[in-house]
C-alpha cells in the first residue's frame, strides 16, 4: 500500500498508461493518411518551390543554384510592377465593393421576406460559378464589342465600344466580375446579421433613432468581427484571382497589359516562358505580400473591430 496509489505496480508498469498509449496510438494512425497527405502534397512542394526560388530552371534541365538572382530581377522587371499595380487596383475596388453589396443584400433579406430560402440560393449561385471558365467566357461576350451591353446600350442610340480591348476599361469589367460573386460574403452577413439581439434595435427605436443611425450606431459596430471575416478572406481571394483575367484576356493579361493579375504573369512565367525559378520567386513574394498585407488588418482591426467581451 505505500508504493503508490491504485493500480501501481513496483516494477513501474502501469495499466492506465498502457490504455492510454494505445489510445494515443489509434489516433496517430487515424491521422496517418492526413499527415502523410500533408507532407507528401503540401509541404514538400512547398519547400521544393522555395528552393527553387534561388535557382534557374526551366523543366528541362536540371536547376542551377544563382542566389538571389530571380528575386533582384523583380526591381527592373516592368511586367512584374505592372502586375502589382493591376493587382492592387483590383484588390481595392473589388473587396469593398463585394463587402457592400453583400451586406445590403444580406440586411433585405433579414428582414425575413417570403421565399427568403430561394433568394438565397440564387443570390449565392454566382459564388459557385464566378470562379469557372464557363462564366468567364460568358463575360467576354457581355462586355465585347458585339456583346450584350453594346446591344442594349445602341437601343437608347448610344455608340458603345469593345470594353475588353479598351484598357480603360479592361479592368473595370473584371471588377464588376468580382463584384458579381457577393454570395459567399453575403451569407455570412446574414449570419452575423442574425446574432444582433433585436432589443437594441427595440431601444433606439424608442429613443426615436433614424434607420441610418441605427445602422452605424448598432448595426455596423455589432458586424465589425464578421466585416473583418470577410474582409481578409475576400481580399486573399482578390489577391489570388486568375481564371477572369486569363479567360477574358486569351492568357496575355491585354490589352496593354491592363488585366495583368499577378496570379496571370506567374502563370505566364511558369508555363509559357518556362522560367520556373523565376516563377517560384513570384510565388513566394505573393505568399510574403499576402502575409504582411493579412498582419497589418489584424493589427489594423483593434482600433476599429469591436467584440462583444469588449
Amino acid at each position: 500500500p505505500a508504493c503508490g496509489g491504485r493500480g501501481d505496480r513496483l516494477d513501474g508498469y502501469s495499466p492506465m498508461g498502457t490504455v492510454a498509449n494505445r489510445r494515443g496510438l489509434a489516433g496517430y494512425l487515424f491521422l496517418a493518411p492526413w499527415i502523410a497527405g500533408f507532407v507528401v502534397l503540401t509541404l514538400g512542394p512547398t519547400l521544393a518551390s522555395l528552393y527553387l526560388s534561388f535557382t534557374r530552371y526551366d523543366l528541362l534541365s536540371d536547376p542551377r543554384w544563382i542566389g538571389t538572382a530571380n528575386y533582384e530581377r523583380m526591381l527592373g522587371d516592368r511586367r512584374f510592377w505592372a502586375a502589382v499595380e493591376v493587382t492592387g487596383i483590383y484588390v481595392l475596388l473589388a473587396v469593398p465593393l463585394k463587402l457592400a453589396l453583400a451586406l445590403a443584400l444580406a440586411m433585405v433579406l433579414d428582414k425575413g421576406i417570403r421565399g427568403l430560402t430561394l433568394y438565397r440560393a440564387i443570390f449565392f449561385l454566382p459564388s459557385l460559378l464566378g470562379g469557372s471558365v464557363a462564366v468567364a467566357v460568358l463575360w467576354r461576350q457581355i462586355f465585347g464589342a458585339d456583346g450584350v451591353i453594346n446591344r442594349v446600350l445602341g437601343v437608347f442610340g448610344v455608340q458603345g465600344s469593345s470594353w475588353l480591348s479598351d484598357p480603360d476599361t479592361a479592368l473595370g469589367t473584371l471588377v464588376i466580375l468580382g463584384v458579381w460573386q457577393f454570395g459567399s460574403p453575403m451569407i455570412v452577413f446574414l449570419a452575423g446579421l442574425r446574432q444582433i439581439p433585436t432589443d437594441l434595435y427595440e431601444a433606439a427605436s424608442l429613443d426615436g433613432a433614424s434607420r441610418w443611425r441605427v445602422f452605424w450606431r448598432v448595426t455596423v459596430p455589432l458586424l465589425t468581427p464578421v466585416i473583418f471575416f470577410n474582409l481578409i478572406l475576400q481580399a486573399i481571394n482578390a489577391f489570388k484571382a486568375f481564371t477572369p483575367a486569363f479567360v477574358v484576356s486569351g492568357g496575355t493579361g491585354g490589352p496593354i497589359d491592363s488585366t495583368l493579375f499577378y496570379s496571370l504573369y506567374l502563370y505566364q512565367e511558369a508555363f509559357a516562358n518556362f522560367r520556373m525559378g523565376y516563377a517560384a520567386a513570384l510565388a513566394w513574394t505573393l505568399l510574403v505580400g499576402i502575409g504582411l498585407f493579412t498582419a497589418l488588418q489584424f493589427q489594423a482591426a483593434k482600433l476599429w473591430v469591436h467584440y462583444e467581451d469588449d
